[in-house]
């Protein structure tokens, strides 16, 4: 006996459930016949589909055992032409062995026809391609035997999938069908009603009159249904639900735009090369849906996966140019692929709109005008005015949804970003970017929309996601049954632009978000895999190196410059910043692949800059000292050569005493800074001899290695849960400290440490002129789920941080007084991050780190100490059981009395290092910028895209206030034009043209982009 009686509606809904089940779901086919069927394994790698099939296979029956993990298997398929029927079509229907795991992160296949078109993907919910009447069957599929990498309960534990070389031999799958199946047209439809309505009970109340009518009609649908002639009696059964099926949707119901979608992660738990042939499966089955279903429209970002398709799909290409130009098929984003945002350069950022949007424009022959980042952890404060350079209006994004702490107060508002330019964001309610149009989900859209009265509609994207699949048929049958149905959402198959044009009518007054839109979840993504970072960091200052001593040449010799290398160099590094690679959090195969391609670019550019400067320095003996920064340095203007005298200042000096610390040490002091390093080679006296200032409160020490228990939660890759703090082992012990070097230039002290497995050499260097110390941090790691920092405590009492960010910084709060300020706990920066009191800072530069937290603590009498810590390396087990093991180098520069200024030179430097070339004499600068301030930097100086030989010249405002600068070309030139980021005309007081001899006005972190005539 049950514990609680069940009411009658209960009762009903149980015969309804068992009815749809067992007698109406088996009839949706009304008869299948086995289709013979070989198969042959490729060796190693996948290969084209002539080669494929140039081998003849082996015959297997369905229990066929296939697929090794990261295998390919080729099944070919033949049987006889189906014959026409009047009730239903003809489907070839494949099982390849599939779980409940979603499509995507499993086994998928191709479908590819007789001559090598690749036809439809294959899936565990999209498992049948229609065949014609009167063809015989003879179809191939490609059959990836990719391994379940997530979806295993207990999730997140240690996995050998991640590697081909370790995920093992054995089949993972069994071949279950490979039929020729013909459905029932009445049955199916019946199928599609009586769910949707099944589902809308889901969602209505219990106890209202429309509930109450729908529960009938199903009940009724169970009466005329005849279990023993379903497919005859099916009219009937569609007779009775149509009444409650066409009750219109109520005149102030909820507007879902319904946009078919599709996100693919362009690597995360699968190879990039596996994205390749998830974005032609994907995008096969869309095209060929599409030309079954006139409804669907179809949303797509990433031109990278476009140019994959291009060149390896060529076919399947010219079908997707067909749907945009019908304008079914909605290229979006406008990015090379959907990146992350904190970590990225500037540069980089307006190159993935760039190369991005170059590619839509040449290719597809449209220009996107949105920015589309459904997934990506957190959106940097600097993007609003990078997507609006760009050409975009709109923006979406999901995210935010998975806050784990505060809520975002708005849907669709209106995102400020540092500099003040405004852009229409919109966070689709449904909470999610693999809708299924399911009544749950359009009833929770319509629920949670935060603009009720001013804007009732969301866009609802539709379709398997992350590992691809898209929309189905039965999705798509959904759309038409809630297009307009009482207790619903209203909803409308449409472009994600036909919502923003409405939204943009609608909103009269939308709310301001102003600042980044920091994701409270996955702050571990700022340091997992951090050769990966470097890399990046790295990539990104060579790139800028490689562009203006090319474009110098180019100008000054007539050399050529070198567009093809450059531009495959940065699409490497674009790549390589999708939102599951650069953060980290994809298997470790990827990881191997982006070090590789890291490596490529680093030997390409490095040939670029040695030739660049070989042509420019000339033949000669003097040493040149080339300067690819942006500030002066040791007497070198920006951008350009000359030799360099001696340092300026005093001598540095290296003493052993114990005077200015606990216990015996070593002092070093150059006249503008004393360090003492003590005899456990910790920091324990800053003194700004300038300001008679000391900067390590009494009693700490810095340059203090921390190491903390790391076992979050989930998403072991991704998170740092803030329970992290409550575990914490300071490395104090050292194995060694002595001076390495000693001159009057600079003297170096090295330390020795060792700790669970892992060893740490440290350099801490002080140089003539300098009142930096810098620290160059080695370490042999391998520790297992554990966060080893950096701090540096300080006495300066900051209550906010500043953090670099693209094209300027940002301010967080170094308190805890809100829900928002205590969810930073983890924080991004760029190249450096500064802390101050009025009329005192100090910063803290970085060669690749992005993780730090900043907090304020006060010690026992009442001093305020602010400690900066940089998040050097993490060890988490999932996906990848190896993340970050090995060595890795780190250098940081502690600068004090430092201003904003100093610390945006210091990042500079730590990235840039001077070169040093024989040659005949001094270099000029191809552009100069005079600026009382220093606040205007140039940050690219590269030759115009279009070839013409034009000099593109981008520049910023980088310390937040209004500036005037006067910006001067070093050759002839026809005239200066200002242009947007894909350096077209931008006209702005009614023209785009410039007077060089007038001051150009910035406003605070203002981005200009100036195009010189080559003349």
């Amino acid at each position: 006996m049950p514990e609680v009686m069940p009411t009658a509606a209960e009762l009903t809904l149980m015969r309804v459930d068992r009815f749809l089940l067992e007698r109406l779901a088996p009839h949706r086919e009304a008869a299948a016949l086995p289709l013979a069927v070989t198969a042959w394994e490729a060796p190693g790698e996948p290969v084209a589909f002539d080669e494929a099939t140039a081998h003849e296979g082996v015959r297997v029956e369905p229990g066929h055992a296939w697929g090794a993990p990261w295998s390919t298997t080729w099944l070919h398929l033949t049987g006889p032409a189906p014959v026409a029927s009047a009730s239903g079509t003809a489907q070839v229907v494949v099982d390849l062995g599939f779980t409940d795991v979603n499509p995507g992160f499993q086994a998928e296949g191709q479908f590819w026809s007789a001559d090598g078109r690749p036809l439809k993907g294959l899936n565990p919910r999209n498992r049948a391609l229609s065949w014609p009447v009167g063809r015989p069957v003879d179809v191939w599929v490609e059959a990836a035997g990719n391994p379940t990498v997530l979806g295993h309960v207990p999730e997140f534990q240690p996995t050998t999938l991640g590697e081909r070389a370790t995920a093992g031999t054995d089949p993972l799958y069994v071949l279950r069908r490979a039929d020729l199946v013909t459905t029932d047209a009445g049955v199916e439809e019946l199928w599609h009603d009586a769910q949707a309505l099944r589902d809308l009970l889901g969602v209505l109340p219990a106890d209202g009159a429309r509930y109450a009518r729908v529960l009938k009609a199903l009940d009724r649908l169970v009466a005329v249904v005849d279990p023993d002639d379903v497919p005859g009696t099916a009219a009937e059964g569609r007779k009775v639900l149509a009444p409650v099926l066409e009750a219109p949707a109520n005149a102030s119901a909820h507007q879902a735009y319904a946009v078919g979608h599709a996100h693919i992660d362009s690597a995360w738990l699968w190879p990039v090369r596996e994205t390749v042939r998830k974005a032609a499966r994907t995008f096969s089955t869309v095209v060929t849906l599409m030309d079954e279903d006139p409804d669907l429209v179809f949303a797509c970002s990433s031109a990278q996966q476009y140019a994959w398709i291009k060149e390896s799909y060529p076919d399947l290409f010219e079908r997707i140019k067909e749907k945009v130009a019908e304008g079914r098929w909605v290229p979006v984003g406008g990015m090379w692929v959907e990146s992350d945002t904190n970590m990225p350069g500037g540069e980089a950022m307006v190159r993935q709109f760039l190369t991005g949007k170059s590619f839509f424009s040449s290719e597809l022959g449209v220009e996107t005008r949105d920015v589309w980042l459904p997934d990506s952890f957190g959106y940097s404060g600097a993007l609003p005015q990078i997507a609006k350079l760009a050409g975009n209006r709109w923006m979406l994004t999901q995210k935010l949804s998975w806050n784990e702490t505060n809520a975002m107060p708005h849907h669709t508002f209106l995102w400020e970003g540092i500099d003040g330019t405004r852009l229409l964001t919109h966070f689709p309610p449904v909470d999610s970017y693999n809708a299924e149009l399911a009544a749950r989900e359009l009833d929770h859209a319509a629920r949670n929309n935060r603009e009720k009265g001013e804007l009732d509609a969301s866009i609802v994207p539709f379709g398997y996601g992350d590992g691809g699949g898209g929309p189905t048929a039965e999705m798509l049958a959904r759309a038409r049954r809630y297009a307009s149905t009482e207790g619903m959402a209203e909803v409308r198959v449409a472009s994600p632009y036909d919502f923003f044009e409405a939204a943009e009518a609608e909103l009269e007054r939308p709310a301001v978000w102003s600042g980044e839109m920091y994701l409270e979840f996955h702050r571990g993504t700022y340091t997992s895999q951090a050769r990966t970072k470097q890399g990046n960091r790295r990539s990104e200052h060579l790139l800028r190196e490689a562009e203006l001593w090319a474009a110098t040449a180019a100008v000054r010799t007539g050399a050529p410059y070198p567009y093809e290398a450059l531009d495959g160099a940065w699409k490497t590094v674009l790549l390589n910043q999708f939102h599951d690679i650069l953060p980290g959090s994809s298997i470790a195969w990827v990881y191997r692949d982006a070090e590789a391609g890291y490596a490529d670019v680093a030997r390409t550019l490095e040939e670029i800059v040695g030739a660049s400067l070989e042509t420019l320095a000339g033949a000669g003996e003097t040493p040149l000292v080339f300067n690819a920064a942006p500030h002066a340095r040791d007497g070198v203007a920006a951008l350009g050569a000359a030799t360099v005298a001696g340092s300026e200042g005093a001598d540095v000096t290296v003493s052993s005493d114990g005077s200015a610390g606990a216990g015996a040490g070593l002092l070093l002091a150059n006249g503008l800074v004393a360090v003492h390093v003590d005899a456990r080679g910790l920091v324990d006296s800053v003194r700004d001899l300038r300001a008679d200032r000391e900067l390590v409160p009494a009693g700490l020490v810095g340059n203090l290695l921390q190491l903390h228990r790391d076992t979050p939660r989930q998403w072991d890759a991704w998170d740092i849960d803030q329970e992290y703090l409550d575990e914490r082992t300071d490395l104090v012990d050292a194995l060694g400290v002595e001076v390495v070097e000693s001159s009057a230039d600079e003297v170096v002290v090295e330390v020795r440490r060792a700790f669970g497995a892992s060893t740490v050499r440290q350099r801490l260097s002080l140089a003539r002129g300098s009142a930096a110390l810098t620290v160059e941090t080695v370490v042999d790691w391998h520790e297992r789920q554990k966060l080893l920092k950096l701090a540096f405590p300080l006495a300066v009492h900051a209550d906010r941080s500043a953090s670099e960010t693209q094209f300027g910084h940002v301010f967080r709060p170094t308190h805890a007084n809100t829900p928002w300020d205590a969810a930073k706990f983890e924080i991004c920066a760029h190249r450096w991050v500064h802390v101050a009191e009025p009329g005192y800072g100090v910063a803290v530069a970085n060669s690749a780190t992005y993780g730090h937290d900043i907090l304020r603590t006060v010690t026992d009498d009442g001093a305020t100490v602010t400690t900066v810590r940089e998040s050097l390396l993490r060890a988490p087990l999932f996906p990848d059981p190896d993340a970050d093991q090995g060595e890795h180098r780190f250098v940081t520069v502690l600068h004090v009395g430092a201003d904003l200024g100093d610390a945006v030179r210091d990042g500079y430097a730590a990235n840039l290092a001077p070169r040093v070339v024989q040659g005949a004499g001094p270099v000029e600068p191809l552009v100069t910028v005079d600026d009382p301030a220093g606040a205007v930097l140039v940050e690219s100086v590269k030759l115009a895209e279009d070839r013409s030989g034009d000099v593109v010249v981008r520049l910023y405002e980088s310390l937040g206030g209004h500036a005037r600068a006067t910006v001067t070309p070093g050759f002839e030139t026809s005239g200066a034009t200002r242009t947007d980021l894909l350096e077209r005309p931008l006209e702005q007081g009614g023209t785009a043209e410039l007077n060089l001899a007038e001051p150009l006005a910035l406003r605070p972190f203002e981005i200009v982009t100036l195009r010189f005539a080559h003349a």
